[in-house]
């Protein structure tokens, strides 16, 4: 079914309860809709771990146009000499199954925290460098998946080394640019945040520093907007996006009921098979879900933080429904 204007309403009225700031977006038949609450419509949106499933669409891009292959090191592409970390594969990383930490050991990880928790203070900012100097020193564990923010950093990387370009050009040469996604970028400094950048907030409405760094792009740093991530959406469902391989299935993920390809998760819902993927960060919340049999799909966006998980697997069961 369609949503009507009167349908899009009551759901935004539903979700600012919770999410205040919020941009939603859903593609029907090859039709993308917007619309928004709190927030303008052209606002700029950290996506947090979206960032994964685009650098997922990345990855796959990168073997099909044989620049790496799924059996590439990490030490063919980044300066890691022998260390454990370099010997891993860019396919055990894009699965989650590497043996990576979620996050290297910081010295300093209880003063990041307590920063975070009561500053709102960004708790990463590393730059290259320091990413690969953290790799260099990582112990791995057990080979069983593990969601690791620090794989998805180092793979993105290791990409962009391999195209010769940094992330922040691999992005906008093979996603942003031929799809026209004109404000989906990956800022490092504050400098480089775009005009329409919102500054997000926890739950209890306190302002949160931006999550930037050169390090974090793949994982966690990239923005956009609710336009952009319809069109993204859209090229999904229609076959136009880079690396479409990555929404297939390779592996089990969180037991036989939850699939992962390359970041992107598959699960089924109410009859019905979903790829997706959620992000948050210190002050915002995201989630698309496609369902590509019926040719349907729906983006989340909030300046706030808190799942969106439930809404987002309902508002695409919704528009599913006959």
């Amino acid at each position: 079914m369609d949503l009507d204007a009167g349908q899009t309403d009551e759901l935004l009225g539903e979700l600012r309860r919770s999410h205040p700031r919020l941009a939603i977006a859903t593609v029907l038949r090859g039709e993308a809709t917007t619309a928004v609450t709190g927030v303008p419509p052209e606002a700029d949106f950290e996506i947090g771990s979206l960032s994964k499933a685009i650098t997922g669409l990345l990855y796959t891009d990168a073997c099909g146009r044989g620049e790496v292959l799924p059996s590439t090191t990490l030490a063919e592409l980044l300066p890691l000499g022998d260390c454990p970390a370099g010997q891993l594969t860019l396919a055990s990383i894009s699965t989650h199954s590497s043996g990576l930490p979620r996050l290297p050991r910081y010295a300093d990880m209880w003063k990041r925290s307590y920063a975070l928790w009561r500053h709102g203070r960004n708790p990463y900012g590393e730059d290259l460098a320091e990413l690969l100097a953290q790799a260099r020193t990582v112990r791995l564990k057990s080979l069983r998946p593990r969601y690791s923010n620090l794989g998805f950093e180092l793979l993105g990387h290791a990409l962009a080394a391999g195209a010769g370009l940094t992330f922040k050009e691999l992005v906008a040469e093979r996603l942003s640019t031929p799809l026209g996604l004109t404000a989906t970028y990956v800022p490092a400094t504050e400098s480089e945040l775009g005009p329409q950048a919102l500054t997000g907030t926890n739950r209890k409405g306190r302002r949160q520093d931006p999550w930037l760094g050169e390090a974090l792009g793949p994982a966690g740093g990239i923005r956009s907007t609710i336009t952009d991530m319809a069109a993204l959406a859209r090229a999904l469902l229609d076959g136009s996006a880079p690396g479409l391989a990555a929404l297939e299935p390779v592996a089990t993920f969180a037991g036989p009921a939850a699939r992962i390809g390359a970041a992107w998760m598959t699960l089924e819902a109410k009859g019905r098979t979903v790829t997706w993927h959620n992000g948050g960060t210190g002050g915002f919340s995201s989630w698309i879900g496609l369902d590509r049999e019926a040719g349907s799909a729906v983006v989340l966006l909030s300046a706030t933080t808190g799942s969106l998980d439930r809404h987002g697997f309902r508002i695409l069961a919704q528009l599913t429904q006959p």
